[in-house]
């Protein structure tokens, strides 16, 4: 659409004024660029304006520049909100692993105590893992991965690497129970290490400690005795460390001495055990001794016929010469 001569622009307007007035621009134009290159005075004056006009451009920037700062800050935050999230992640998964490897290593130090232990003492064992825990006020029980399919049998000892464990009371195709040395039905027949009495340590409901409360007053028992099985019965093995004397005191009626054992073994922290199958030699009376006899090269064969035996001949006695008389008529 043309636009209407009263629309148009005055400083190219036609005619003979608009011209005019459009050389006197570029000749004024001229002039300053020419005395701005030659005088440079007009830098001065750019410097002064700039002055004026610079606190105007940073007042109309400030809105931008502070939405930009906001959006920054806002980023950095996030980032390093996800940052420090990630961080926290990984420092979880590392203490994770830290203490797995703690564990596994933990693990490995009880296998090897484990095995030195069958090592040092040539026994013939099985290796089981716990898989379960019952213990309670009346019964202190575990359950191994090992059943009847791994010829596991009723009455055998569990031990660890510190000490006796227990038995095994119950026996299922895959799994078995065994019956820990403090639950209060279970007894075991001990020797003091350091005076050789023979007593009985039975256990008790607090679950982490042994009883003897038949103690002769007489006897010579301390704290930090140290009780070994004695053997007595055929079940447990001879020489395998039970417990150690904590506590010894006097009955209230007087007639004995009660004292209180902590087990060796670690009943509350083995993952591995072993289970005996050599059971021990019955500690009783001696066997009775064989018949002493003759040689059997000197013994008679029955069934050889024995030679008649004849009697000697008695031989004759001679007679007695008879005695002269004396002429007195007594003897001479």
């Amino acid at each position: 659409m043309a636009l209407n001569r009263d629309d148009q622009s005055p400083l190219f307007a036609p005619g003979v004024a608009g011209t005019l007035r459009l050389i006197v621009y570029l000749a004024l134009a001229c002039v300053l660029m020419v005395l701005d290159h030659r005088g440079g005075w007009l830098p001065s004056v750019r410097y002064g304006l700039s002055l004026v006009v610079e606190p105007v451009y940073r007042i109309a920037g400030l809105p931008s520049q502070g939405f930009h700062a906001a959006t920054v800050a806002f980023a950095d935050r996030q980032r390093l909100t996800d940052q420090n999230q990630r961080l926290r992640e990984d420092l979880l998964l590392a203490n994770a692993k830290l203490n797995r490897m703690a564990s596994v290593a933990e693990q490995n130090q009880r296998l090897k105590e484990l095995l030195d232990t069958q090592h040092s003492l040539s026994l013939n064992v099985q290796l089981a893992r716990l898989i379960g825990v019952d213990l309670g006020s009346f019964r202190h029980r575990i359950v191994l991965n090992v059943g009847a399919r791994d010829k596991v049998k009723t009455g055998q000892v569990v031990i660890d690497a510190r000490g006796v464990m227990g038995q095994i009371v119950e026996v299922m195709p895959t799994t078995s129970v065994a019956m820990l040395i403090t639950d209060p039905n279970h007894a075991i027949p001990v020797t003091i290490e350091r005076t050789g009495l023979r007593t009985i340590a039975y256990g008790s409901r607090a679950g982490d400690m042994l009883l003897l409360p038949n103690i002769p007053v007489s006897a010579d028992v301390q704290v930090g005795d140290k009780l070994v099985t004695s053997g007595l019965g055929g079940r447990f093995p001879v020489g395998f460390p039970v417990g150690e004397i904590r506590d010894v005191a006097q009955t209230p009626s007087g007639t004995f001495l009660s004292a209180q054992a902590k087990p060796a073994a670690d009943l509350d922290r083995s993952e591995d055990v072993l289970l005996l199958h050599d059971l021990a030699e019955v500690d009783g009376p001696p066997a009775p001794a064989p018949d002493v006899g003759p040689p059997a090269s000197l013994a008679p064969d029955p069934n050889a016929t024995l030679p008649a035996v004849t009697s000697p001949t008695a031989a004759p006695v001679p007679a007695k010469p008879a005695t002269a008389a004396s002429p007195a008529g007594g003897t001479p």
